[in-house]
């Protein structure tokens, strides 16, 4: 039977009792069953780019580009060195270690946490040429870093460091004192994710240490050498000027046959894992914005070592 309703214009309209909303009763057993199963099949039925960029984003664990971040040698241009002793250490400023952090892992991705100091020294001592009158200060700290890794459990490291403060104010001692060990520490935590934290400084040949590393155009070599161009776009290798004994190994020419190789196998991938490879790539390189292809920057060693080491970490 038909209930007859007004209208807004007078007239009498017709209307059927209308069906109950779906979305306002919860769902059957039989819809939860079939839920998965229209899931599976949808995916089964997608394009393989599309099933490409699906399993990057649920995959657990660190993202390509991260792994491939944490695989890279150390650039040369970040290590600085002091005085030991009698003998010279090469180390990572501690700002240093938290742009890396930032840049790999994200800003919101890491967090560090102080969990122990303490003032082990204290002593009056003189400062100087001038012999002032002044303070000598040590503290130990112990920090802990914690670090996001998709959907897996935060990653959680700890590290020892000392610092010392040397001044004329003891407060200003140590102040100095406790923020050196607690970069110290720090510093020490996030070396165990690899060479951009100073992994590779304690292998006393830096086998993972690159000059080449980093380096976009326009990058001025030690000694303020020029780069050379590349011509691996012309289809030749870059030419050296040094004997093979004095190169850095990561700067060796790479040969027509190898670079055609890379530029096949990397046609040959999907998009998503491509355009991936492209961005860490540049980011990885300081690639220029208006350079339209990376093509023609895969001409050394280093570039071809961390393609692979990319491609192997996925």
């Amino acid at each position: 039977m038909t209930v007859a309703a007004p209208s807004t214009n007078g007239t009498r309209t017709s209307s059927r009792p209308s069906a109950p909303r779906l979305a306002q009763r919860p769902p059957s057993a039989l819809e939860l069953i079939r839920s998965p199963d229209r899931a599976e099949a949808a995916s089964s039925s997608a394009t393989p780019e599309s099933a490409s960029a699906a399993v990057s984003v649920q995959s657990p664990g660190f993202s390509p580009e991260q792994l491939a971040a944490l695989a890279a040698p150390l650039d040369r241009a970040n290590v600085r060195q002091r005085e030991q002793g009698r003998s010279r250490v090469s180390y990572l400023e501690g700002w240093q270690v938290i742009a890396e952090a930032n840049r790999i892992f994200g800003f919101d991705g890491w967090q560090r946490q102080t969990i122990a100091v303490r003032c082990v020294a204290q002593a009056e001592r003189t400062i100087g040429r001038d012999q002032k009158h002044g303070w000598g200060v040590t503290y130990t700290a112990r920090v802990r870093v914690t670090v996001s890794a998709g959907s897996l459990m935060p990653l959680v490291r700890e590290g020892s460091g000392a610092g010392h403060g040397i001044d004329v104010d003891l407060g200003q001692a140590h102040e100095s004192a406790l923020k050196e060990a607690e970069t110290d520490a720090m510093k020490r935590a996030l070396m165990t994710f690899g060479n951009p934290f100073g992994l590779a400084l304690y292998d006393k040949a830096q086998r993972q240490v690159s000059s080449a590393a980093g380096q976009g155009e326009g990058a001025q070599r030690p000694g303020g050498q020029q780069p050379s161009v590349s011509r691996a776009a012309a289809g030749a290798p870059s030419p050296t000027t040094a004997s093979p004994a004095l190169v850095d190994p990561g700067q060796v020419a790479l040969d027509v046959r190898t670079i055609q190789h890379l530029h096949s196998s990397l046609r040959a991938l999907p998009r998503p894992r491509l355009e991936s490879l492209t961005r860490a790539f540049r980011k990885r390189f300081q690639v220029p914005e208006e350079a339209v292809t990376i093509a023609d920057r895969i001409n050394q060693k280093c570039h071809h070592d961390w393609i692979e080491a990319f491609l192997v970490q996925q």
